[in-house]
């Protein structure tokens, strides 16, 4: 026997095992826009027999919304054009549609088109979700943007109102020395929502225009300006809070952002701490790794970190049946580290306080 012949028998062999093997679509083609020849894998995902596909136009196959772009670029093949990476949709025999990617090879002597086909219907799926995921909160972030900007404007009128009326009380007519220090501490309380609500406003405004300021601010500064505006109520709670910024007492941020994370963390160790127990906070910070760190522990009831893993930053995330919990503080404290590439870690157990460990960018 001709050895020429048993080589030629092997080839034909192999590269039949290989066309009929391959878990990718394989098919052959003609210039007339009907397959010559196609392996089991495009007949299984397209559900045609072959003797269907065969006498059926390719073009039938393919999505109407589709078909244009692909007689385009298939004329293009024709002259001699490959076509790589080329995506279109087929409708299956059940109805199905499903999402091709095309790597098609023309071979003129013989008008045909030799392709490669992969599946790439769970992609496009996962894409689809993903693309619905980010429109839902782009919308969601459009509608937080304007809730902050009507409530930041029209609870200025009523502040300003009330600090009006301070205005007009006459103190030197009041001889009670525990009535003035009640209507001072009032009237700082009532100015320093007025700033937070300014500053909110500015921060929205600027946000939106893609502005965010940075610049260096002291951790103690920022700090004391939230205790000033929490005065009241660490005096009626008994809070105790040790703070120690000497090992990084400086940090690049932004005002306003470093302002929200102290009032939260601080107002939710207050708003959580254990029955009958006065909150212990303590505050540290240090340097570590390119990153200065703020450490944040408080001796409250705490909660189960696996438990709430995948939800611990969402809003309106509640861990607890508190009557004033919103489930916003951690959220806000969450975004206002991301936006600016820092990080939080938080260890907490039910019934022996949180640390919250914020990282911040050198």
């Amino acid at each position: 026997m001709d050895h020429s012949e048993n080589n030629n028998s092997d080839q034909k062999l192999n590269l039949d095992l290989f066309f009929n093997l391959s878990p990718d679509s394989l098919c052959i083609a003609g210039y007339d826009g009907y397959f010559k020849r196609v392996n089991s894998s495009f007949i299984n995902l397209i559900g045609y027999a072959w003797d269907e596909l065969k006498s059926k136009p390719i073009n039938d196959l393919i999505h109407p919304e589709d078909r244009i772009v692909t007689n385009v670029l298939r004329g293009k093949i024709r002259t001699g054009i490959p076509l790589i990476n080329f995506e279109n949709r087929y409708i299956a025999k059940s109805g199905e549609v499903i999402w091709l990617s095309w790597t098609s090879i023309p071979y003129e002597d013989g008008e045909l088109i030799y392709a490669i086909a992969k599946n790439i219907t769970h992609k496009k799926k996962v894409e689809q979700d993903r693309n619905r995921i980010i429109s839902n909160l782009t919308m969601i972030n459009r509608e937080l943007k304007n809730l902050g900007y009507s409530t930041s404007h029209d609870l200025r009128s009523p502040v300003n109102n009330i600090l009006s009326l301070f205005n007009l009380i006459d103190i030197t007519s009041i001889k009670d020395p525990d009535t003035i220090e009640f209507l001072d501490l009032m009237k700082s309380s009532v100015e320093s929502l007025k700033q937070a609500l300014n500053d909110s406003l500015d921060i929205l405004m600027k946000t939106a225009d893609g502005q965010i300021q940075i610049k260096d601010l002291q951790f103690e500064e920022a700090f004391n300006l939230v205790i000033k505006s929490l005065k009241s109520l660490i005096k009626d709670t008994q809070c105790k809070i040790d703070f120690d910024f000497g090992s990084a007492p400086i940090i690049r941020f932004n005002k306003h952002y470093l302002e929200s994370i102290f009032l939260n963390l601080i107002s939710n160790s207050i708003k959580y701490a254990k029955p009958f127990q006065s909150p212990e906070i303590k505050i540290r910070t240090r340097k570590i790794d390119g990153y200065t760190e703020l450490i944040f522990s408080d001796n409250g009831i705490g909660f189960d970190v696996e438990a709430t893993k995948s939800k611990m930053f969402g809003l309106h995330q509640k861990f607890h049946n508190h009557e004033d919990s919103k489930g916003i503080g951690l959220y806000l404290v969450h975004n206002c580290l991301i936006n600016l590439e820092g990080k939080i870690a938080v260890e907490s157990q039910i019934n022996k306080g949180s640390t919250f460990t914020l990282s911040f960018v050198d």
